[in-house]
């Protein structure tokens, strides 16, 4: 899979692939939105961009299944008929997008100009005002936002919270002087990425044009976006048992060589370690959103290992070994010795603290 870094006008740097008339297969290209159309460039660096994609009239398919191995991907279909594909690196990265163009291509429809809110100068945001800052007191699991089991519909949302509690806590925490100053700072969290909405409610107010697209509201759902967050209708125990592997907040991810267990061949995964509970899922890098597998690490044993396997010593092969509670036995390889040692130290405070 070719990865690249992308960009929008109003967005943070993100990473993307992209694949369209132009391009044959998939390339990394940085990627600017615009009021009326999508900028491609080769590099971040180049001041002329490769192509333009126009928004106007144009379709937007999310989530695009046409590339069954990929994950997160979607699709721009333009008046001419030409598609365009994009590849997102995480869920939420791919529906901020989609979002987003969805507001653009509504706001070409009405003949309004379209600017994201939530920059400084669009909503007058106070210069002493740290967004980064201010979410990561949020997070705090003493002081900040509770996470909770909210449920609406016959759903149940998981490791969320509601809008008018966002309000509270940040006129509580003298954050904001009132509730409408706090509403615009929470719509420039939302806006920003630093929460995502949860739930049909809060999700119309956001593909919306209205100036707050945040709500003081009990029954509009909020979340952190690295807070494990899901929804789940009434499901079996099956069902239940399985979608408790990802109930775990994600504390480290990447990817690392691992062995196979049968031809003991060695094959490039992306790993995604989350805690409480603890669980290390391995995908196919090249796409596909179901894990290959997953191995859960309460009571595990994590080492690295100063000699490959046939016995020989090689300290430059960055190797570490997991043996499950079950004594099941896995090999991985990290890229250098630093990131063998972080991957280390992380699993073990999963493997101790997670259930």
């Amino acid at each position: 899979m070719v990865i690249c870094y992308s960009r929008c006008s109003w967005h943070q740097p993100k990473l993307k692939t992209f694949k369209g008339s132009m391009f044959n297969s998939w390339k990394a290209m940085w990627v600017v939105l615009l009021e009326d159309g999508i900028e491609f460039y080769k590099k971040k660096s180049d001041n002329s961009p490769k192509g333009m994609i126009p928004l106007k009239g144009s379709t937007l398919t999310s989530p695009c299944q046409d590339f069954g191995k990929r994950m997160f991907v979607f699709k721009i279909t333009t008046t001419k008929q030409q598609d365009h594909f994009f590849q997102a690196a995480f869920l939420e990265e791919r529906d901020g997008w989609v979002r987003d163009i969805k507001k653009a291509t509504k706001c070409i429809e009405g003949g309004q100009k379209f600017a994201r809110k939530s920059t400084r100068r669009s909503i007058r945001l106070p210069e002493t005002i740290d967004l980064g800052a201010l979410y990561l007191s949020m997070k705090d699991t003493e002081k900040g936002v509770k996470e909770l089991n909210l449920e609406k519909d016959k759903k149940i949302f998981n490791h969320c919270f509601t809008g008018n509690c966002v309000i509270d806590w940040l006129v509580s925490n003298k954050s904001v002087r009132n509730r409408q100053e706090g509403l615009m700072i929470a719509s420039s969290l939302l806006n920003e990425g630093y929460l995502q909405p949860a739930g049909d409610l809060s999700k119309n107010a956001v593909d919306g044009t209205a100036e707050n697209p945040f709500l003081d509201n009990p029954d509009a759902f909020y979340y952190f976006p690295d807070s494990g967050f899901f929804c789940e209708e009434n499901s079996s125990d099956d069902d239940v048992i399985l979608k408790e592997e990802f109930r775990g907040v994600i504390i480290k991810q990447g990817c690392l060589l691992k062995q196979g267990h049968r031809r003991k061949n060695w094959k490039v995964r992306k790993f995604i370690l989350r805690e409480d509970p603890a669980y290390l899922h391995y995908y196919d890098p090249a796409g596909g959103e179901d894990p290959l597998g997953a191995i859960h690490l309460r009571g595990c044993v994590v080492t690295s290992v100063e000699s490959n396997l046939d016995g020989k010593k090689s300290e430059e092969e960055n190797l570490f070994e997991i043996i499950t509670a079950d004594e099941v036995h896995y090999f991985l390889q990290a890229a250098t010795p630093k990131e063998r040692i972080e991957w280390i130290k992380a699993i073990q405070v999963a493997s101790r603290t997670g259930k």
